[in-house]
């Protein structure tokens, strides 16, 4: 199988509803499908979402990127599988969303050329999942009218967005708490919103009241690693890391100072499927658990999320993949179900989904 063209299209769809964090409002999804196609008439999809103030990175960019690395790419054979991905990251740094769309696909071919599932190609047995779903930020009212709506949808696990305001953060938190039964299982996810003390303080009144999340995540600033660990020391409720892990480098540090408990994986971080499994390997390693996210995506870079979640099952415990659930509708074809929190993977070889772009 060789490689003929790399293409880009993007992928547009409205969301049910505002995706609103502390660091953001999405109104729809906007994201770059990469198809590189092969002199067989094979096709492998991937797909990364354009996240700014995460990654650095735009539309516009990541294009830009794609387009950068296709001619190194163009004339290689999918059998030489290690030596693309290695071009694919040593021609540009950074860039992790680009690199992980354009490396999802190369994974989806590299599958379909053995006639596998990707999971199966990665040493995966696990199918079924159960995601948690966002609840955004908002007025205390509304947001507990879209937890009670989201557990009335069949999920038992809400991921609570925090982080403008600390007073007002806590007032949300107790009162979708009260409003909720003792079997639904909460998670905080500031987005970087307090500081170290804030985050104690915050913490320290929740569990006074006995509300003690799964897991507070991301609450300071990517680069303040020692407000982590400060957090860490002093509070019962466990501490997960997004933004301050992109790297392999980053999280050895954070794993070594003993600042946190729990890793998430993004592939859009990890800059694709290579390094995402790495990393569960490092966490692996350390003793430490697992959770797969993603950004406002689609279902091709879900899919390929739930691959790598089931090739890692036993330290990947945690599903944050909701991203499809979020869509009013979406142009991507998947034999792979998306059913709310129950997402079940496919026996399609590579990742499960085809994508035919609209012609303007």
């Amino acid at each position: 199988m060789k490689i003929t063209n790399i293409r880009t299209t993007v992928l547009k769809a409205p969301l049910k509803n505002p995706f609103i964090t502390s660091l953001r409002r999405v109104d729809a999804l906007e994201d770059l499908v990469v198809i590189i196609e092969c002199d067989d008439g094979s096709m492998g999809y991937g797909e990364g979402a354009p996240t700014p103030v995460i990654t650095g990175e735009t539309l516009g960019s990541m294009i830009a990127t794609i387009e950068y690395i296709k001619p190194h790419l163009i004339g290689l054979e999918i059998e030489d599988f290690e030596t693309i991905l290695r071009s694919v990251h040593s021609l540009i740094i950074k860039n992790t969303t680009a690199k992980s769309a354009l490396e999802i696909a190369l994974y989806d071919l590299k599958a379909k050329s053995i006639k596998q599932p990707l999971y199966k190609m990665l040493g995966g047995t696990k199918t079924h999942f159960k995601t948690d779903i966002t609840i955004s930020m908002g007025e205390i009212d509304k947001m507990i009218s879209d937890s009670l709506n989201a557990v009335s949808l069949g999920y038992d696990t809400l991921k609570i967005k925090i982080g403008d305001n600390p007073q007002k953060d806590i007032e949300r938190i107790i009162a979708i708490d009260n409003a909720l039964d003792d079997s639904i299982t909460l998670r905080l996810d500031a987005n970087q919103g307090w500081t170290a003390q804030e985050s104690v303080e915050l913490l320290h009144a929740l569990e006074k009241k006995d509300i003690i999340a799964e897991f507070i995540e991301q609450p300071v600033a990517a680069d303040d690693i020692e407000g982590l660990k400060y957090i860490k020391e002093r509070v019962q409720t466990p501490l997960l890391a997004d933004e301050s892990i992109f790297s392999l480098k980053d999280a050895k540090r954070l794993l070594e100072m003993q600042a946190i408990d729990y890793v998430n994986i993004k592939l859009a971080k990890t800059a694709g499927i290579t390094q995402a499994l790495s990393l569960a390997d490092l966490s692996a390693e350390f003793g430490v658990k697992c959770m797969i996210g993603c950004m406002l995506e689609g279902p091709i870079s879900v899919a390929a999320g739930v691959h790598v979640a089931s090739a890692k099952a036993d330290i990947i415990t945690m599903i944050d993949l909701d991203a499809v659930s979020l869509l009013a509708s979406h142009p991507v074809q998947t034999n792979i179900i998306f059913n709310e929190s129950e997402i079940i993977l496919s026996e399609d070889s590579g990742l499960g989904v085809s994508y035919t772009p609209t012609i303007n």
